[in-house]
């Protein structure tokens, strides 16, 4: 029997959302192995963008549920995660009731199928609805304090494409041209879901794709005039690319290799040039010191929140001591490469305080205060000089991911 249209795209969804929610994968990690059946690049798509709507929206997801059952479904229960898919589809992504039905239910052995149609369709004649703004999960919400109403602003939906410019002077002619608009020099916003590949300037290296904050911190390390900078922890290459565009002589350092590949295939692509070093941070030994280093340091990236929601069910206390134990320990070693007089710019995109403000006092070089005409309008850094960005911020042009920057002197 042959199975049923788009069957296959629903069913990597649910080993995506499986693979987060149980496994503590990243979305990202996830979709190798749940993809590997689904060919067409548009079931492709949809089957992420369907994980994606379900992991952004899972707290008001699950109340739905919860309001049209007698008794609650366990957490990890097979029809809660199938249901989840179903009102992502239907409340997020507009797809038919009846369409979503046939194509999530066949998921489902013959009891929990009776299940999950009973609660979706009450559920349906309900005429059931999201708020606007999607429920940040609990530990989230108490982690991020104040901030918390405003960045869940920020993650009702899926980020625009930003574009950073090899040529900083053509900035506003491709925003017209592409239907766009420049929030910087040197950055072009478009609307989600343009084509990169597709877009002109990118076969010839024009630009390449990076959210506006995190673009900052090079910019805070200003044109390179030939002077010698390390970007720390560099791929997959935004940053280096950035740095070496502003004439910086630039050594771009990563363990990964398959990040470094891509970054190579970034500056073959841009024409950029770069010394390229695959080398762990902690044990790697510069053979000169630097005029600056730029080290944004992995992290949670629950900032990243807006195109990688699983970061909001994934991350506790475990994964941010964890990261802000490595983050010190670079500190501490870029600290040592730099010249007398040397800048080194931090950054981490991150909205956890243990990887942003903790992370100031353990830093042994002289602060460097921001000013806010480094920066882009409407961002301004804090009065201590250091900047955090959060996507609740410049709402009404789409928002930014969350970065903590701070910038040092030797």
């Amino acid at each position: 029997m042959a199975e049923i249209p788009g069957l296959p795209a629903r069913r990597a969804a649910l080993h995506m959302l499986d693979a987060v929610l149980r496994r503590g994968e990243t979305l990202e990690q996830a979709e190798g192995a749940a993809l590997r059946s689904v060919r067409a690049a548009p079931d492709r798509a949809l089957a992420v963008a369907i994980a994606s709507e379900a992991l952004r929206w899972l707290v008001d997801f699950d109340a739905l549920i919860d309001s049209a059952t007698n008794k609650r479904l366990p957490d990890d229960a097979k029809p809660r995660a199938v249901l989840r898919l179903m009102l992502a589809q239907w409340l997020r992504l507009g797809t038919p009731p009846h369409a979503v039905i046939a194509t999530a239910l066949p998921l489902l052995g013959v009891g929990p199928r009776r299940l999950a149609h009973g609660v979706f369709s009450t559920l349906a004649k309900q005429n059931a609805a999201l708020p606007e703004v999607p429920t940040l999960p609990e530990a989230a919400r108490t982690r991020w304090g104040e901030a918390a109403a405003r960045i869940a602003a920020g993650l009702a939906d899926p980020p625009p494409l930003d574009l950073a410019l090899r040529d900083p002077g053509e900035a506003t002619s491709l925003a017209v041209q592409l239907g766009g608009e420049s929030l910087a020099s040197g950055h072009v916003r478009l609307p989600r879901g343009t084509p990169v590949e597709q877009l002109p300037g990118f076969a010839g290296g024009g630009w390449w794709v990076q959210d506006l904050a995190a673009s900052l911190p090079a910019r805070l390390l200003g044109g390179g005039e030939g002077r010698h900078v390390l970007d720390l922890c560099a791929a997959p290459g935004g940053k280096t690319l950035q740095l070496a565009a502003a004439g910086w002589q630039v050594t771009a350092l990563d363990v990964s290799k398959r990040r470094l590949d891509l970054l190579k295939d970034n500056l073959k692509r841009t024409g950029l040039k770069a010394g390229v070093v695959r080398a762990d941070a902690l044990t790697w030994e510069p053979k000169h010191r630097f005029d600056a280093i730029l080290l944004d340091a992995p992290c949670t990236a629950t900032g990243t929140a807006r195109r990688h929601p699983d970061v909001l069910h994934r991350i506790g206390p475990r994964q941010i001591a964890e990261m802000a134990e490595l983050q010190t320990a670079l500190l501490a070693r870029a600290a040592e490469w730099l010249k007398p007089g040397g800048v080194l710019v931090y950054a981490s995109c991150s909205l956890e305080r243990e990887e942003g403000e903790e992370q100031l006092g353990k830093v042994d070089l002289e602060p460097l205060p921001i000013r806010a005409e480094e920066l882009p309008a409407d961002i301004s850094p804090a009065p201590e000089g250091w900047v955090r960005t959060d996507p609740g911020m410049l709402a009404e042009a789409g928002g930014l991911d969350g970065f903590f920057i701070a910038r040092f002197r030797a």
